[in-house]
């Protein structure tokens, strides 16, 4: 059997192998079932959903023609490398690291550094846009997760609080 989209196959076995190990993860959680869930439920099943869906585009990449293959093209290395760097360093300004002693940096810091980071990404970089994005996503990520749902953790960096 011929593979008619390369995009769509690649897309679909990924997805099978995230939903299959997500699935496989949670089954070690105690499930539950519909009226009592335990905290295995939701990502069996979400598991188990992203494992038929990929199963669904890959099979859908073996059946219906493609103009051109659509075959896969080259890595983008640039943007790779730069949204995992920004949410390395999001993760460090976050809580710190306690085994060279480098401080918490807390939410605010880490939202800033991510957003410029993550934005380097990009073809174009407007330093003006990304500050007011930063602004904006850390007020609305301090009212959701500092206010509303009262989760404990650095706000401000611990060179400030103490």
């Amino acid at each position: 059997m011929n593979i008619k989209s390369q995009k769509d196959f690649f897309s679909g076995l990924m997805f099978m192998g995230v939903g299959v190990a997500f699935a496989w993860g949670a089954s070690t959680y105690t499930v539950g079932n519909g009226a009592r869930m335990g905290p295995g439920y939701f990502p069996l099943l979400l598991g188990v959903l992203l494992a038929i869906l990929g199963g669904v585009v890959t099979f859908k990449a073996l059946v219906v023609e493609t103009e051109d293959g659509e075959k896969i093209g080259s890595w983008a290395w640039r943007p790779l490398f730069f949204i995992i760097a920004a949410n390395l360093v999001f993760g460090v300004l976050l809580g710190g690291l306690p085994s060279i002693k480098f401080p918490a940096f807390g939410l605010i810091a880490g939202i800033y550094a991510l957003t410029i980071i993550a934005s380097l990404a990009g073809d174009e970089f407007k330093l003006k846009e990304v500050l007011v994005l930063a602004t904006i996503l850390s007020v609305m990520s301090y009212l959701a997760f500092i206010v509303l749902l009262k989760l404990q953790f650095p706000v401000w960096p611990v060179l400030i609080t103490g």
